[in-house]
């Protein structure tokens, strides 16, 4: 992908970007402060956000993610 490409893809997100979701945007830009991530890491937050975006992904309400915590401790437990 050409630098000007990426740009346009950026832009398209930021036109489209409700306030929180430019919020965290500007977050991570500042927080990178110069640190680059390699083409690995690139391209596995590509394959997991093309799973989350189509549904191939499996996803948790925070409830159902606490139960589950719940749950595991209470197993745990059990078999100390």
């Amino acid at each position: 992908m050409t630098i000007a490409a990426v740009k346009q893809k950026l832009h398209s997100y930021i036109d489209q970007a409700n306030m929180d979701e430019l919020e965290v945007i500007c977050k991570l830009l500042e927080h990178n402060n110069g640190m680059s991530i390699d083409d690995e890491t690139i391209a596995e937050l590509d394959k997991r956000w093309n799973n989350y975006t189509s549904g191939a992904s499996k996803t948790y309400t925070l409830e159902e993610f606490s139960e589950n915590i719940q749950s595991r401790r209470s197993n745990a437990s059990c078999l100390v």
